[in-house]
C-alpha cells in the first residue's frame, strides 16, 4: 500500500532545476513502492463539482507564462487510466470524470522529477470551488477506501504561497508561518488547519488564496487511526514559499 502525500510543488522553475528539492523528489519515489497509478489532488484545478481526469493520453498543460523557453520544451505524458477513473466514481457518486481535461504542472511538474521514466499513470483530481475546507477533508476521508488498491494520492500545493512579495531569504512571517503549521501538522490538529482562519495570525498574508492550501486537507483526512505523519521534506523558497511536504505514516 502507499502511504498519500503532501508536496509543495513551488515555482515552475523547480521543472529545470538541480536543487535540494527536486533531488529530494526523485529520490523519495525510489524509497517507496512503485505505485500501479498517481492520483494528483491539483492546486491549479478549480470546478464546479469533483472531477478526475479519465482520458487514456492527457494532454500536458502548460498552464504558466513568462517563463524560459526550457520549461516550455519539456515533455512529460504519461498514460492515464481510465478504468481506475471510472472504479473511483463508481465508488463515490461525488465524484465525476473528465474526459477531455488533461495534466496541468501541479501533476507533471512534480512526476517528472519523481518518475521520469513517464511509466506510471497518472490521473487527477479538482477542487470544488463550492465546498468548505470541512467538505474538502471529509472528501478526503472518502478516499481511504482506495489506499488499498497500489494507488498514491498526492496533494500537490504549497501550505503558504504568496506571490506577491518575494525575496531571496524567507521572510520572517513565511517562518512564523510555516512553523505554526509545522506544529499543528505533526500534533494533527485538524480543528485548526480546517479552520486556520480562525486560529492562525494574519491568514491572509501566507493564505491569500486557498487554491493551494486545500489538497493538504485530502491528504490530512486519508490519515487513519493507526497512523501517524512524516515530515519528509521542509524548506521556504523565493522568501516565502513553503516547500513543506509530508507523508501519512
Amino acid at each position: 500500500m502507499n502511504n498519500p502525500i503532501f508536496i509543495g510543488h513551488g515555482s515552475p522553475m523547480n521543472i529545470i532545476a538541480q536543487n535540494q528539492y527536486t533531488k529530494f523528489l526523485t529520490d523519495y519515489a525510489l524509497s517507496i513502492p512503485q505505485p500501479k497509478a498517481v492520483v494528483v489532488i491539483s492546486a491549479h484545478w478549480q470546478t464546479n463539482g469533483t472531477f478526475i481526469t479519465g482520458d487514456s493520453n492527457p494532454e500536458q498543460i502548460f498552464d504558466f507564462y513568462g517563463f524560459p523557453d526550457e520549461l516550455y520544451n519539456i515533455k512529460y505524458t504519461p498514460q492515464g487510466l481510465p478504468e481506475l477513473a471510472e472504479f473511483i466514481t463508481k465508488n463515490n457518486t461525488n465524484i465525476q470524470i473528465d474526459y477531455d481535461r488533461g495534466i496541468d504542472h501541479a501533476g507533471w511538474s512534480i512526476m517528472q522529477h519523481m518518475y521520469p521514466a513517464q511509466n506510471i499513470p497518472l490521473l487527477q483530481m479538482s477542487l470544488d470551488i463550492n465546498k468548505s475546507e470541512q467538505q474538502h477533508f471529509l472528501l478526503g476521508q472518502e478516499l481511504i477506501k482506495f489506499l488499498d488498491k497500489d494507488i498514491l494520492f498526492i496533494g500537490s500545493g504549497n501550505i503558504i504561497h504568496n506571490l506577491r512579495q518575494r525575496s531571496a531569504k524567507p521572510l520572517e512571517w513565511a517562518i512564523e508561518a510555516d512553523n505554526w503549521f509545522k506544529d499543528k501538522i505533526n500534533n494533527y490538529s485538524i480543528d485548526k488547519l480546517i479552520n486556520y482562519k480562525l486560529h492562525l495570525n494574519n491568514y491572509q498574508q501566507a493564505i491569500p488564496t486557498d487554491e493551494h492550501y486545500l489538497p493538504l486537507l485530502y491528504i490530512l483526512g486519508m490519515k487513519q487511526e493507526h497512523q501517524g505523519i512524516k515530515t519528509i521534506y521542509e524548506e521556504i523558497q523565493d522568501g516565502n514559499i513553503s516547500m513543506r511536504s509530508f507523508e501519512i505514516d
